[in-house]
């Protein structure tokens, strides 16, 4: 599936040789004119700072993407136009939850990101389960 506009294109491919997960594409081709938005880490706190879902993946998960949704609005951007998601879980956490919530969020929007994910030992504060960071591309319209 691609992105189009009238210059610049994104465009996401599973090759046939390389594994197909319905959770995330393998490659994303960006040509033309666009808008490169990277969000740092971010982590399961509001706007306070105070820590959401102690102790719950699933919770901090969704805290996490509401940040992410807040920082691409604030570039003009939107969940969809994410093309790559690194994750980083404490070592022990159950994915299933964190997946479940990931995919409450993210719907049924078309244009799967690429995704890397990897198990850490800890993170910046010992109540964090979980840290997710994003690359999403705007084509200009």
């Amino acid at each position: 599936m691609a992105q189009d506009s009238p210059s610049g294109r994104v465009q996401y491919l599973s090759p046939d040789t390389l594994h197909q997960n319905p959770a995330y594409s393998n490659v994303v081709v960006v040509t033309g004119p666009a808008k490169t938005v990277y969000v740092g880490g971010q982590d399961a706190v509001d706007a306070s700072g105070a820590i959401i879902g102690k102790g719950d993946l699933g919770v901090q998960t969704e805290q996490i993407l509401r940040n992410i949704e807040a920082a691409l609005a604030a570039a003009g951007a939107r969940l969809e136009h994410v093309i790559k998601w690194n994750l980083f879980v404490v070592q022990g956490q159950s994915l299933r939850e964190g997946f479940a919530a990931f995919q409450r969020v993210w719907g049924n929007r078309p244009n799967r990101p690429i995704i890397t994910m990897a198990f850490v030992a800890g993170l910046a504060h010992p109540d964090f389960l979980v840290e997710m960071d994003a690359i999403a591309v705007v084509p200009e319209t």
